[in-house]
């Protein structure tokens, strides 16, 4: 199991703390002592959260889910986090890639960190909160049937208004990456 030291813990809840009280808008009605409490009896999602941070994604709770009794927190940095930039979207089309091939892909490295790639629905409900990708742009969850033609999704906010496109899967740029979304 991905677990981080006792030390590791206490600053990566220091941060999310602080983030947590910085931007209340982000989770009204929720207290901090339920979030942390979930936190700390959850190691490996914590090992998750601080994947998310050292990537600069800047985690954040921006929901509850009560059916599944669940925190969950989204990357809330301004523009996709720096450390998962100038990725394809998948496996399949890093592989497919010949030359001046990206050093991964937002698939493998979501799959790696233990979160999820946000949805085009998840992506909408992030812009709710703040205006994120003004500059840069994030792969987002493609569905099946425009993947399996070669291409992939992405999203960001321009003249106060999300925008879906689409690119080949194996495209890259320095501006795109990826958002993640955690459940704890």
């Amino acid at each position: 199991m991905k677990k981080l030291s006792a030390e590791q813990n206490r600053t990566l809840l220091d941060i999310l703390k602080t983030r947590f009280e910085k931007n209340s808008n982000r989770h009204k009605g929720i207290e901090w002592a339920k979030v942390q409490a979930k936190l700390e009896a959850n190691a490996e999602k914590m090992w998750s959260l601080n994947e998310m941070e050292i990537t600069e994604g800047e985690p954040d709770v921006v929901g509850y889910d009560k059916v599944t009794d669940e925190y969950i927190f989204y990357d809330c940095s301004a523009e996709s986090p720096k450390g998962r930039r100038s990725i394809c979207y998948d496996h399949e089309a890093l592989e497919k890639r010949k030359e001046n091939k990206p050093k991964d892909s937002a698939v493998n490295i979501a799959t790696n960190m233990g979160v999820e790639i946000l949805t085009e629905k998840e992506y909408r409900e992030l812009q709710q909160l703040g205006k994120f990708d003004t500059k840069t742009s994030s792969w987002i969850v493609t569905p099946a049937d425009i993947r399996k033609l070669g291409g992939a999704l992405f999203a960001d906010f321009r003249y106060n208004t999300v925008f879906v496109y689409h690119n080949g899967a194996d495209s890259y740029y320095a501006a795109r990456g990826f958002r993640g979304m955690l459940r704890v």
